[in-house]
């Protein structure tokens, strides 16, 4: 065998091998403080190999035109200084990162409900979310970022607004060489109508998948047929992978009957069955040539101090269902 066949073989083994790596990723919330190897050093043991950086900007109500981002009135985590600081710190330790800056509302408004009362306001919202997008897109190029999420559960300002967000792409294009996506809601991501134009197709995978308080793996593998096959058709239709910009479940009942929910006056612990609904949703996807991995909801940096026993949010943190990642993750 010649040596250029030799190495054309190592390069097609090579290529196969990278197209079949998962983002196996956590969503990192920013915090007040700096991070250090201390806060690294739990990513690295659960098997990440990305992680999603989450600056803010803050709007008033859901009709306000202006964001506010990177004052000295945010924790250090949410501002510039902050998320270049967690990517360095992440980058350290061979952490792939995704920027994805997010939208707060204030009283926890649902970002998808943004609408503005008159064309002016529309236009300083756009002025103000490029301000906003271009800020960190800048990080990105600087940091060499693997992955820029452009927005999250925008909903009916893309609807509203679809060729501002066409340009807003090319700006974007002119100055990130890295792979784009939008992180589009699970019942939104339909009707996205620039996906032709980023890298992933982005979704916030919070889809009902079983009805019962303690979903078996079964019960849960069982509710996704329907939504895999209409996520496996939009990917062909695109040629685009998909990319779970967020995924997880509450450890609480019922937790795959309304995944999204994050009212925090529900009590009620369960974590058999989130593990149970997390480990079903890694059977369906995680083997599937057209799926490229995702970002688990959510991952604090203080790891000793937060989940445990008496938690029923979304971390996996200091819960059963942290081995359940670390299984998947590390098998990669």
């Amino acid at each position: 065998m010649t040596i250029f066949r030799i190495l054309f073989l190592a390069f097609i083994v090579s290529s196969c091998a990278a197209q079949k790596e998962k983002v196996n990723g956590l969503s990192f919330v920013a915090s007040p403080e700096a991070i250090t190897d201390l806060h690294t050093k739990p990513v690295i043991e659960v098997g990440a190999n990305y992680t999603a950086i989450m600056p803010f900007g803050f709007m008033r109500n859901l009709n306000y035109p202006e964001i506010i981002h990177n004052t000295n009135k945010q924790w250090f985590g949410e501002t510039k200084a902050g998320a270049k600081q967690y990517i360095k710190e992440l980058e350290k330790k061979n952490i792939k990162i995704m920027i994805k800056p997010q939208i707060w509302v204030w009283h926890g408004e649902f970002t998808g409900n943004i609408k503005m009362s008159s064309e002016d306001n529309w236009k300083t919202l756009e002025a103000t979310y490029s301000k906003f997008i271009l800020e960190y897109v800048e990080l990105a190029q600087e940091t060499k970022a693997d992955i820029f999420c452009i927005g999250t559960e925008l909903e009916n300002f893309v609807n509203e607004r679809p060729e501002y967000w066409h340009s807003l792409i090319k700006k974007i294009r002119a100055i990130y060489k890295g792979k784009l996506t939008y992180a589009a809601n699970w019942d939104e991501f339909k009707r996205t109508p620039f996906w032709s134009e980023v890298d992933y197709i982005g979704v916030d995978a919070y889809f009902p998948v079983s009805e019962k308080q303690t979903p078996t793996i079964e019960d849960c593998k069982a509710g996704w047929q329907k939504h895999k096959q209409m996520i496996k058709s939009l990917s062909e239709t695109h040629n685009k992978p998909i990319l779970f910009t967020e995924y997880g479940y509450r450890s609480m009942d019922f937790t795959g009957k309304e995944p999204w929910e994050s009212d925090h006056t529900i009590e009620t612990l369960n974590f058999e069955g989130q593990s149970n609904a997390t480990q079903a949703l890694f059977e369906e996807f995680w083997n599937e040539d057209w799926f490229a991995g995702g970002f688990i909801w959510k991952w604090f940096h203080n790891h000793d101090k937060v989940g445990g026993e008496k938690d029923n949010q979304f971390t996996p943190q200091n819960k059963p269902v942290e081995i359940v990642i670390q299984s998947f993750y590390k098998s990669e």
